[in-house]
Formats: C-alpha cells, sequence, structure tokens
C-alpha cells in the first residue's frame, strides 16, 4: 500500500491525501485538463430543425419538423464553424449556443457528405478559435480528448488514447472517408462534429462516429483531411470531384485472364448500369464490361475508382483499362463534375 506523509510531519497515514497533496495532479490529468481548456471556449453547440421527411429515420411523427443536436468548433474569428455534414444536412434553422451562453443563428456555408464535413457560420465578437493540429504526425496511443454535447450535456470532456490510425470509414454518400482516426474516448450521440484534440489542445480530427453496441470503438475525420474540405467549403461551397456514370459491383477476375494477360490485379468492377448522355455512355462504355485500370492506375474495386476520380480530372480525358470478351481494350473518358 502507498503510504504518504503530512506536511507536519506526523505519523504516516496509510489512506486518503493531504490539502497540499490533493491538489497535486498527475501528469496525465495535467495534461487533460490543459488540452480542455486551451479548446474549451472554441466549442459549440449546436441545435438544428429540420423539416418533416429531412431524416431518413424522423425523430417525429405526424408532419412536425424534426429536431436535433451535436458539436461543432470554432476555427476562424470570422465566424466559421466546423461540424459534421450529418448533424446540418436539410436543415432549415441552425442555432449554436457558445460556451458563455450566447446564441445564434448560424447560415449554412456549404456541406460534404462524403467525407461527413459541414462548415456553417455566425456573426458574433470575441470569438475563442480552435486550431487544427497534423493528423499525420499521430502516434498508436497518444493522449486524445474528446470535446462535445453527448444526448445535450453542454460541454462533456472524455479522454483516451489514439487507438488505430489508417481506418477507413463508409460516408452516407456511400465513398469511403481514408485515413480515419480511431479512438478510445467515450462518444455518445450529441458529440458528432466536435473536436478531437491533442495534449497541446490542437484538433487532430472531427468526431464523426461510433459503434453504439461495441466499447470503445469510436471515430474522428482526421484533421489533415478536414482542413483540405472545410477549405473547399468556404471557398467554393462545395467539393467537387469527377464521375463517369455508371454503378457497378467488384468481382473477381478469372485467373485464366489474369495469367494470360499479365495482369497486376485480381479484382475489378462489373459495369452493371450506365448512366444515360453519361460520360461512361460518351466514351461507349457496355454492361458486362470489366474495369481494371483509369490512367495508369490499377481499379480493384469501386472506392479505388472514387479516389480517382478527383476535381483535377474533371473535364480531362483520361484512359480506362477495361476487359470486353475477354479482351484488354482501352477507352477516352472525360470524367464530368458529380453534383
Amino acid at each position: 500500500m502507498v503510504q504518504f506523509t503530512s506536511n507536519d510531519n506526523s505519523e504516516e497515514q496509510s489512506f486518503g491525501l493531504s490539502p497540499n497533496e490533493s491538489q497535486i495532479l498527475d501528469a496525465y490529468s495535467n495534461a487533460v485538463i490543459g488540452a480542455s481548456n486551451r479548446v474549451s471556449q472554441a466549442v459549440v453547440q449546436i441545435r438544428v430543425r429540420k423539416p418533416a421527411g429531412a431524416n431518413p429515420k424522423p425523430r417525429t411523427r405526424g408532419g412536425r419538423p424534426n429536431g436535433g443536436s451535436g458539436s461543432g468548433f470554432i476555427i476562424s474569428s470570422d465566424g466559421y464553424i466546423v461540424t459534421n455534414s450529418h448533424v446540418v444536412h436539410g436543415a432549415d434553422r441552425i442555432q449554436i449556443v457558445l460556451q458563455d451562453g450566447r446564441e445564434f443563428t448560424a447560415k449554412l456555408i456549404g456541406e460534404d457528405p462524403a467525407t461527413d464535413i459541414a462548415v456553417v457560420q455566425i456573426n458574433g465578437d470575441n470569438l475563442s478559435i480552435a486550431r487544427f493540429g497534423d493528423s499525420d504526425a499521430l502516434q498508436v496511443g497518444q493522449l486524445a480528448v474528446a470535446i462535445g454535447n453527448p444526448f445535450g450535456f453542454q460541454y462533456t470532456v472524455t479522454a483516451g488514447v489514439v487507438s488505430a490510425l489508417g481506418r477507413t470509414l463508409r460516408s452516407t454518400s456511400g465513398r469511403l472517408i481514408d485515413n480515419v482516426i480511431q479512438t478510445d474516448a467515450a462518444l455518445n450521440p450529441g458529440n458528432s462534429g466536435g473536436p478531437l484534440v491533442n495534449s497541446q489542445g490542437e484538433v487532430i480530427g472531427v468526431n464523426t462516429a461510433v459503434i453504439l453496441k461495441a466499447q470503445g470503438l469510436c471515430f474522428a475525420v482526421g484533421s489533415n483531411l478536414a482542413k483540405y474540405v472545410v477549405g473547399k467549403l468556404i471557398l467554393n461551397g462545395k467539393v467537387r470531384r469527377g464521375y463517369i456514370g455508371i454503378s457497378g459491383q467488384g468481382v473477381r477476375l478469372n485467373p485464366q485472364l489474369v495469367r494470360g494477360h499479365k495482369l497486376s490485379v485480381r479484382t475489378g468492377i462489373l459495369v452493371q448500369t450506365i448512366e444515360a448522355k453519361g460520360p461512361a455512355a460518351k466514351a461507349k462504355l457496355k454492361e458486362g464490361d470489366l474495369i481494371i485500370g483509369y490512367d495508369g492506375e490499377n481499379v480493384p474495386s469501386i472506392d479505388t475508382l472514387h479516389s480517382l476520380l478527383s476535381e483535377d480530372t474533371i473535364g480531362e480525358t483520361g484512359i480506362l483499362k477495361l476487359l470486353r470478351q475477354n479482351k484488354v481494350i482501352e477507352l477516352p473518358v472525360t470524367p464530368g463534375e458529380l453534383h
């Protein structure tokens, strides 16, 4: 048993802490307190009103508006606030509550369902600001502090560690979010959009998802991806992405075809439908074609093709490599802009 000695040199005590010793915090507590203090005033509560039918699973019946809440954090003195797309999507009213009790009506600047990031803006003075850190510099096991408003309980702090890096998470748009941070800092409904910070109080992630039936499986969009998306949303109101206008599924390729054509992929995309007058239709793509490459890159899955169709590909002709009737052919295609 650990023993503590009082200041007056009296006999040793085997329980409790002396008045002075009770004020001494260990390094872990100091780190959590310091991190939360640095960012606390920048964390906001977001209350939204959504028309009936705006959510896939409305919270109310009878045609009444749906209500909801989430979290966010201020990133600039001119009132830009980062949150999750799913928190504000479809809202006809967005209310922001600051830690000092002030309330504002916010306007939506832009949202990106593909990464679950959104930006709203308020018009206020003397705003505290949270600063982004470098998510690429994270290490598994380092301290992670989540701040938000779970179940409407304003300003709740939980702490844990970075459990894993480089995870992928499926967004509501169907695209994969890359380089997601996994943490065991407890998250609950209402934490969505709040910051995940390091010991310096820098935002290393935007809390976005939790597996409700699991313990300690929580996820955040990395700060470097969030910064990129936020910049595009503030500048353009959206993130531009290319598309070619197909639907398909991943399939295994015939091993004989792989060997015969000396292919470097074992899977590809079976084209099932083609959008009329879309880029793929104009390129003469056919149902039943197997896409295996794009512009010199292997395409083993739909997710890989999504990642390759970036903003830079819009209006720029690229080369689709595919198998058609057991033959390898190449087709030029000019991606359009995804709306």
